[in-house]
């Protein structure tokens, strides 16, 4: 197998992998860039088909560029959580020519033979990917975690049988120099959260993606441990119908749920211009509701998931001054590179008027449980992908091959290690160092 990183050795988001054949060649992944000073990757060779790991942009975002009768393997989740994301930012449905894989069952695609596993990471429905052929085994990792509240499903991937001595693995970095002390999973939010809401007599609201369910878990358990209620928007409320329908997740059919009717106009337009998306959800929608002035009348009673906007027109309604902002997202997201300028402008305006709780745990696995994969997995060779960082690598992992952008390896191509790093313009008093160690 040939092997080619279109885009993410050098950057967090946007992946997008080349694997072919002599017959057949699919891509894993093709998102949008998180950094928006970065160039798109665009497709112009024929694709026998592309498969999605996540329903995150910076994974599926590009593939509204890609011809229509490309297959586009995904989740039936995804799909669903990709069409939300699509329809509540005014866009239309995707219309490519979607194919959906099982959890653990192995489907053919050309040459290649694959098997999904599905992974611990702050979007529902993610998934690793074991690609087979010609004798080759290639293990892309996609987003991964071990802190999050599935954590048992990386725990089974280090005991699977199936997934070791690789030939090559695929894997993330995006928390090489990065580390979750202050949280280091979703029961520690869960703590804060409880805390903040707990302390203060106040209004409080939450900033975070509505497609972070483990995030919204905690946000609910957090409410019903402290007797408040959560208050979210038609958009969350839909995301948490959509998975109700698969898992036993807090929806708007549970007590200490309530659905905000301000601010809905825009979301019930795109609702009602696709009804055979969203069936029967509106009559369900406005039996939980919950008014302005209902808020008015005991503030404290409520932790509100709205977006910054809508927090932002929710405080012209209301007069006040001491209000509780949770923010339980990326930091990068209060950086103009990683956001729209006005959307940064709001939230450090916010932040900088009102009392300011920060409260996440990292969507990606930290050095010590990546350590622990690798080993458990024992690759041949190990290539970076998803990261700032990828010459850290070599400090901390055996086997590593570092690619650029376009630079191609075929699996089997025997090289020693400093051939290797030879390969990857490693310069040698980095190689200097390794040996050292």
């Amino acid at each position: 197998m040939k092997i080619k990183i279109l885009k993410g050795t050098n950057e967090i988001g946007g992946s997008c992998v080349k694997l072919s054949t002599n017959s057949t060649t699919i891509l894993l992944d093709y998102g949008t860039p998180l950094n928006n000073k970065h160039n798109k990757v665009y497709i112009k060779e024929k694709i026998d088909a592309i498969l999605i790991s996540h329903p995150h942009q910076d994974h599926f975002g590009e593939i509204i560029n890609i011809n229509n009768k490309t297959p586009i393997y995904c989740g039936e989740v995804s799909l669903e959580l990709m069409n939300a994301t699509k329809i509540f930012t005014g866009n239309e449905k995707l219309s490519n020519n979607f194919q959906h894989f099982k959890a653990w069952e192995k489907f053919t695609i050309g040459d290649f033979t694959i098997k999904a596993f599905l992974v611990d990471h702050s979007a529902t429905d993610a998934y690793a990917f074991l690609v087979e052929a010609n004798n080759q085994r290639i293990l892309y990792s996609g987003d991964f975690r071990a802190n999050g509240r599935k954590s048992i499903l990386f725990n089974n991937m280090l005991n699977n049988k199936e997934l070791k001595n690789l030939d090559v693995l695929i894997m993330e970095g995006t928390m090489m120099k990065r580390d979750n002390l202050n949280f280091p999973d979703e029961k520690s939010v869960e703590n804060k959260i409880h805390k903040v809401i707990t302390k203060n007599e106040n209004l409080s609201f939450l900033i975070g993606s509505s497609q972070n369910i483990d995030n919204l878990v905690s946000a609910y358990r957090a409410c019903k441990k402290a007797n408040k209620i959560l208050v979210i928007d038609i958009y969350t409320a839909w995301i948490l119908e959509v998975i109700s329908k698969r898992s036993n997740v807090p929806n708007i059919s549970w007590d200490n749920i309530k659905v905000i009717k301000q601010f809905g106009g825009t979301y019930y337009e795109k609702i009602k211009k696709h009804p055979d998306y969203f069936k029967g959800f509106p009559n369900k929608l406005f039996k939980g509701t919950i008014t302005l002035e209902e808020l008015q009348k005991n503030q404290s009673k409520y932790l509100l998931k709205i977006s910054p906007w809508h927090i932002d027109k929710l405080l012209k309604k209301i007069d006040l001054s001491n209000i509780n902002i949770i923010y339980s997202q990326w930091l990068g997201y209060l950086k103009d590179e990683f956001n729209d300028e006005k959307n940064v402008e709001l939230l450090i305006e916010l932040k900088n008027k009102y009392n300011w709780y920060y409260t996440h745990t990292s969507g990606h696995a930290n050095l010590e449980s990546l350590k622990k994969f690798t080993t458990a997995l024992n690759p041949r060779k190990l290539i970076p992908i998803h990261t700032e960082n990828k010459k850290d690598f070599l400090e901390h992992f055996e086997n590593v091959l570092i690619l650029e952008d376009n630079e191609e390896y075929k699996t089997g191509q025997k090289l020693s290690m400093y051939q290797a790093n030879k390969f990857n313009n490693i310069f040698a008093n980095e190689l200097l160092k390794k040996e050292e160690k």
